[in-house]
């Protein structure tokens, strides 16, 4: 921790612990204490820590070409991209690395559009470079960067009426949602909010993204979280977990907004490495052959179901590995929990956000939970 204090700087503090290894859904530390993983990388290692599918196509991958940048066409990138869009129905893709450039890619795209304004929702969390800062809903992160850019709008998530009124305003080229918010604490919007969206957009001619960087690739049970309303957005950006653990994301774009990019009009150096690529190929695959999303829906009713037993917790909410529970003092119980071998996330000072790998089990599971009723009751008393 000296030396991590001698040379990086101080945007994230001082960590807790130095993390070395990982099996499974375990990681280890650099005294090589085990810790139960329940944040996955922050939503990201969907298949827990060197999955053997993963290290294998990773392997092999690098063995033979570790990077062509986007001058070229490579097979494994080409097969990425056509999963892709067999998941969302269509349409065409662009790799990039972070969910905040592909959330950038997405104004990029509206702004060809010939519009300049784009409606955002309040609580949201789309990144931190300038551009998807500007479309996060956090005053607080914003603030210290103003000026942003300009002609954003945000309204409350989840309200209509809100939406319509900044709609009908005009000049809108994009309407931009996380159909579940996850840095605001896993929230869910009203039944039928999306498809009203999708109403809305379409009458009013501004595009639809649907920002899937956390909830997206088959976390909630669905490859994407927009799907349990059977939604048809125009942009989806996709992140975190579509490597498996390495940086990757991309943006898809189902409708006619597909056509917006044309030549030289966007590009990134590393978007659609092929070693990133084919570990997200070998974690689609594992996610398909063990019938991942199907399990994950189930495993979220079962720990949503303990979770709701456990004395101190106010609040549990999300849909399948995404859950998001209210409880006193999170950050105390989150440090307190680690100290139990426990790894999770304050959301906020009363929200932590859990987002364990798909691998977990249901012992697993029972396990986390009374340790987290342990905790609780450690920093009440």
């Amino acid at each position: 921790m000296t030396k991590w204090n001698e040379v990086m700087m101080d945007n994230y503090g001082t960590p807790g612990i130095e993390l070395v290894r990982g099996e499974g859904i375990f990681l280890f530390d650099s005294f090589g204490r085990k810790y139960l993983d329940f944040l996955g990388g922050i939503a990201t290692s969907l298949l827990g820590h060197a999955h053997p599918e993963i290290v294998s196509a990773v392997t092999k991958q690098i063995s033979t070409l570790s990077h062509v940048s986007n001058l070229y066409a490579h097979p494994t990138v080409l097969q990425l991209a056509e999963k892709l869009t067999q998941m969302t129905g269509g349409g065409r893709v662009f790799f990039c690395n972070s969910g905040a450039e592909a959330n950038e890619a997405a104004i990029k795209i509206s702004r060809l559009t010939g519009k300049s304004r784009i409606i955002a929702t309040d609580g949201a969390f789309h990144g931190r470079t300038m551009g998807a800062l500007s479309l996060t809903g956090q005053p607080n992160k914003r603030a210290p960067f103003e000026q942003l850019l300009p002609g954003i709008t945000h309204v409350p998530f989840g309200d209509l009426i809100a939406m319509k009124e900044a709609l009908a305003l005009g000049d809108v080229a994009m309407v931009i949602v996380e159909a579940i918010q996850g840095e605001a604490g896993v929230i869910l919007p009203p039944p039928g909010y999306l498809l009203a969206l999708r109403e809305l957009t379409t009458r009013y001619g501004a595009l639809l993204a649907c920002d899937e960087v956390q909830g997206g690739m088959g976390r909630t049970g669905k490859w994407f979280s927009y799907q349990h309303e059977g939604v048809v957005p125009d942009i989806v950006t996709v992140a975190k977990g579509l490597g498996g653990g390495l940086p990757l994301c991309a943006i898809i774009a189902v409708t006619p907004a597909a056509q917006l990019f044309t030549p030289g009009s966007h590009g990134s150096t590393f978007g659609g490495n092929p070693t990133s690529c084919a570990a997200a190929i070998a974690t689609i695959s594992v996610i398909e052959s063990a019938q991942l999303l199907e399990s994950n829906y189930r495993l979220g009713s079962v720990l949503k179901d303990g979770l709701s037993t456990v004395d101190g917790i106010h609040a549990v909410r999300g849909i399948g590995l995404w859950i998001g529970l209210d409880l006193e003092d999170a950050p105390a119980v989150t440090k307190e929990l680690q100290t139990l071998g426990v790894l999770v996330n304050a959301a906020g000072s009363q929200t932590i956000r859990i987002a364990p790998p798909f691998i977990v089990t249901e012992s697993q599971i029972s396990e986390f939970i009374s340790l987290l009723g342990q905790a609780i009751r450690k920093v009440a008393s």
